[in-house]
C-alpha cells in the first residue's frame, strides 16, 4: 500500500533528476562561497534548487515552494495551509567532503504537518519515501522510475543491543557526548550526515539520533514523514511534535529522533 502512486513517482524523479544535476558537480573542483549565517553554498545547490522548483511549479502552480535556497517572508507562507518545503542539496559539507552523504529533500506540508517526503541519495543511488497512512518505502536506483514496483517496505527495529544512536558527522558537540554518556554509556556511536540519518532509523539500521544544534525545517520534513510512517517519532526534548511554518524563525527547537526506544 503505497498511497498516492501517481504523486509519488512524480516528485521521485524530481528528486533524482536534481540528484543527478548535483552528481555532475561532484568530486570536481568545488566552488564554495557562504551565505549569510556561514553555511556553505556551492552551484550544485543552486542547480538542484532550479530543477525542484520548475518541476514542482509545472506539477501544480497553486502550492507554494519553500526552499532553503530560495526564501519567503513571513508575511507571505504565514497563511499557508499546504506548501513544498525543499531542501535541493542537504548535507552540502559532506558533499564538499566527497564523502558521498548527501541527499535532496522534498517533502509537502499541510496544517503544519508533513504529509509526504522523499529523500534522495544520489552517490549512493537510493531513495526513501512515504506518504501519510501508507508506511515508508526505498528503492535502489540512480534512474528516473517508470513505477514504484520495486519499492520495499521499512520499519523501525524495535531492539538492538547495544543501542545504536547517529551522532552527526559534520555537527556533533559536547551536549551530545554528555547526553549518550548519561542515557546509553554502551551505546554504539554511528556517524553520519544529512537526512540519511532519520532513513538509517527508519530502515532500521540504527535506534537513536539526538539532535542538540541548529537545524532548519527543510532540513527535517522529509525524514520526519519517512520516520513517522516506518514507525518512529521526532520529539522535542520537552516530548513535544514538531510543527512546520508556526513562526517566522525556520529553526527547529532540539529534538530526538528515534524507533520509540525511549
Amino acid at each position: 500500500m503505497i498511497g498516492n502512486k501517481k504523486l509519488i513517482l512524480e516528485i521521485c524523479n524530481i528528486s533524482i533528476r536534481a540528484g543527478n544535476k548535483i552528481l555532475k558537480y561532484y568530486k570536481d573542483d568545488i566552488e564554495v562561497t557562504h551565505k549569510n549565517d556561514s553555511s556553505p553554498l556551492t552551484q550544485a545547490d543552486l542547480a538542484s534548487n532550479k530543477i525542484i522548483k520548475t518541476a514542482l511549479h509545472n506539477l501544480d502552480t497553486t502550492i507554494p515552494i519553500l526552499s532553503e535556497e530560495s526564501l519567503v517572508e513571513w508575511d507571505t507562507r504565514k497563511s499557508w495551509n499546504k506548501y513544498w518545503l525543499v531542501d535541493p542539496l542537504d548535507g552540502t559539507k559532506e558533499f564538499i567532503k566527497n564523502n558521498g552523504e548527501f541527499t535532496v529533500n522534498i517533502a509537502l506540508v499541510e496544517k503544519n504537518n508533513p504529509i509526504l517526503g522523499v529523500i534522495f541519495a544520489p552517490a549512493k543511488s537510493v531513495i526513501y519515501f512515504a506518504q501519510k497512512g501508507y508506511g515508508s518505502f526505498t528503492i535502489d536506483t540512480s534512474k528516473e522510475l517508470n513505477n514504484l514496483d520495486e519499492a520495499t517496505q521499512i520499519s523501525v527495529l524495535k531492539q538492538s543491543d547495544p543501542v545504536r544512536i547517529i551522532g552527526s558527522r559534520s555537527h556533533s558537540n559536547n551536549s551530545f557526548a554528555t547526553w549518550v554518556n548519561e542515557k546509553f554509556p554502551n551505546a554504539q556511536i554511528i556517524q553520519a550526515g544529512s537526512s540519511l540519518k532519520f532513513c538509517l532509523i527508519a530502515d532500521g539500521n540504527a535506534d537513536i539520533y539526538p539532535r542538540f544544534g541548529p537545524t532548519s525545517e527543510w532540513d527535517i520534513a522529509a525524514g520526519h514523514i519517512i520516520l513517522n510512517e516506518a514507525g518512529g517519532k521526532i520529539l522535542t526534548l520537552n516530548n513535544k511534535e514538531i510543527k512546520y511554518n508556526q513562526k517566522e524563525s525556520l529553526l527547529n527547537p532540539e529534538f530526538i529522533a528515534s524507533n520509540n526506544i525511549i
